[in-house]
């Protein structure tokens, strides 16, 4: 039977589950403004990788705390799913 999504805003939590994967923090191409990190994605191999363009985990969690953000994910061994959503209130 499959796990629930979770929600974590963690930052050692996203990151150990991302890296686990080898996901690396991106932004989606044409998004962002200047130096600023657009529509944050987690960028797996072989997956969309022409739309993203890989940042810092230190960009990713600056623009993740600005915007609020909350990571919902799947904790089985191979799911890669997961979603950045709003925090709730």
């Amino acid at each position: 039977m499959a796990e629930s999504a979770k929600t974590t805003t963690d930052h050692n939590t996203i990151k150990k589950w991302a890296e686990a994967r080898d996901g690396k923090p991106a932004s989606v191409k044409g998004t962002g403004n200047g130096d600023e990190a657009g529509l944050l994605r987690i960028n797996f191999p072989g997956y969309a990788e022409d739309n993203l363009e890989d940042i810092t985990w230190e960009e990713f969690f600056e623009k993740f705390e600005e915007k609020k953000l909350a990571f919902l994910y799947q904790d089985e061994k191979d799911s890669r799913f997961s979603k950045l959503v709003r925090r709730e209130k």
